[in-house]
């Protein structure tokens, strides 16, 4: 019967690190202007999703 022989196990490769989304930051939300009256004047600003991402924080292109 022949020896057998043993490769050397691989280290487990490392987990891959997401790239943060540009527009957002990595959080999902970007923030919003809000418009009241006719004139349309800017108020305030509320939070919005990030339409880059659909609000998961990692960039879809990477």
């Amino acid at each position: 019967m022949a020896t057998r022989t043993t490769k050397p196990k691989k280290p487990p490769a490392a987990p891959v690190e997401q790239a943060a989304c540009q527009p957002c930051g990595g959080t999902g939300n970007v923030p919003t202007t809000v418009r009241v009256g006719r004139k349309r004047r800017p108020v305030g600003q509320q939070d919005g999703l990030c339409l880059n991402c659909f609000g998961s924080g990692t960039d879809p292109d990477a």
